[in-house]
């Protein structure tokens, strides 16, 4: 049990909460569900059309809990995700983080080697506008990542970015 005393004003408070994790070794996420986005793990060269547009590191940390994404575009933009499986809601979850400020909250879902995320992120008029996100794990170790935005509710949809990742 975690105590602490806290002084709000002339007042003192004392806050006692449960440690966030057991004592003992961590466990990991070692269920197969926590595995279903390790395609996407790698060194890769990113390419859009015949253009190369960054370079992405994917990692998984947290011992497997965790994929983490650090974007490097060629024109000098970065970002960087969170990705993990939440077994209690059965989703994966995504977020998104840049050095231009855009973020996404995004989740989903893995089914027939597609990883699918929807979410909103802030439009020009700061009315959220849905995204979506597929990765397509494809046959020969590639992966094709596109986004697609909508700017009127998701009754038509805009190619933000259509992506083939290539390990290096």
């Amino acid at each position: 049990m975690i105590r602490r005393i806290v002084r709000i004003g002339t007042a003192a408070v004392l806050l006692t909460a449960a440690p966030l994790m057991a004592q003992g070794a961590p466990t990991g996420c070692p269920a197969g569900e926590h595995r279903q986005f390790d395609f996407w793990v790698g060194t890769w060269e990113v390419t859009v059309g015949s253009n190369v547009a960054g370079d992405n590191i994917i990692t998984n940390e947290e011992q497997g809990c965790l994929i983490h994404e650090h974007w490097t575009g060629s024109r000098g933009g970065t970002g960087q995700s969170f990705n993990f499986y939440d077994a209690a809601g059965k989703l994966w979850h995504q977020v998104w983080v840049d050095n231009s400020g855009t973020y996404l909250r995004l989740t989903g879902g893995y089914a027939n080697n597609e990883m699918r995320l929807t979410g909103t992120a802030p439009g020009p008029d700061g009315k959220p506008n849905p995204q979506r996100l597929t990765f397509f794990k494809n046959a020969d170790g590639t992966v094709r990542q596109l986004w697609e935005t909508s700017a009127d509710g998701g009754t038509t949809w805009t190619v933000a970015f259509d992506g083939l990742y290539r390990k290096k």
